[in-house]
């Protein structure tokens, strides 16, 4: 009906309300160029957002707590979008997995605030690397785990990983093009332990960090640094002085994007699901 059919005193059809839905998701990023939406390229967030929109057209306002690298894997990511059609959390949970690719999964949906915000939400980020020292290469999880051509020293690299903890300047640990208002970051926690492979004892190294958020690269070249120690390359007090420098040449490698992990994201209690 158009408006000079539309009887005289008969007011327009209301808009449906809109409500907030929260997400937390898990994604395997092999295939994926990070989180964020790119064009012409295959993201985790413009694969969730496309899986939405066939349930509800409507749906916008897309966001997700952290901008994981391309390469880089998800196993507690949250997310949240805004939309008109009125589903229950665990509705909208098994639509939108019957619409995602197998390697991206939605654990969990929630009504949220309307003006829930998941990166100003997220109060604590806790990320995982693997690395795998063992002489025999790996066979089962190898997409998932930088490999090492040595034995690495654990307790040097606890050592060493003890004098990032606490805030700092990262900014040598920040890939250099970066054009972040300030440099400083906490980290609460920066764990480094051996642990059993699927394929062999004791062959996997994993280094665990979490702060209150992250630069461009940092836990990457976090742990690029800590192999280094780990290797014999450098001294375990090495660490310290590159942060100190504040200058991304003082630091090590950026370790590859496939052996990190987003393992889980704690948000402010009253945003919390």
């Amino acid at each position: 009906m158009t408006e000079a059919e539309r009887p005289a005193g008969d007011a327009a059809e209301p808009a449906p309300p809109r409500q907030r839905i929260g997400l937390r998701l898990a994604y395997d990023g092999g295939a994926y160029s990070g989180w964020q939406s790119q064009p012409q390229r295959q993201t985790v967030q413009g694969m969730l957002a496309a899986a939405i929109a066939t349930i509800d057209p409507t749906a916008d306002e897309l966001r997700g707590s952290s901008r994981t690298d391309a390469g880089v894997h998800a196993l507690d990511q949250v997310a949240a979008f805004s939309c008109s059609r009125p589903l229950e959390p665990e509705v909208w949970q098994r639509a939108i997995n019957a619409n995602l690719p197998r390697d991206i999964v939605v654990l969990s949906a929630w009504k949220a605030a309307a003006d829930f915000d998941p990166v100003g939400a997220a109060v604590r980020k806790r990320y995982r690397y693997r690395l795998y020292d063992n002489p025999v290469r790996p066979v089962f999880g190898r997409q998932h785990v930088w490999r090492q051509p040595c034995r690495l020293d654990v307790d040097a690299m606890r050592l060493a990983a003890g004098g990032l903890v606490g805030e700092h300047d990262f900014t040598s640990f920040e890939t250099a093009s970066s054009q972040r208002r300030t440099k400083v970051r906490t980290i609460y926690d920066l764990s480094v332990m051996r642990q059993d492979a699927f394929d062999h004892p004791a062959a996997e190294v994993h280094v665990e960090v979490e702060g209150n958020g992250f630069l461009y690269n940092m836990v990457r070249i976090i742990v690029g640094s800590l192999v280094m120690v780990g290797a014999g390359r450098r001294s375990p007090s090495w660490l310290a002085e590159a942060l100190a420098a504040r200058h991304r040449p003082a630091a090590g490698p950026t370790a590859p994007a496939h052996g990190l992990m987003l393992l889980s994201i704690h948000l402010d209690a009253s945003a919390a699901d």
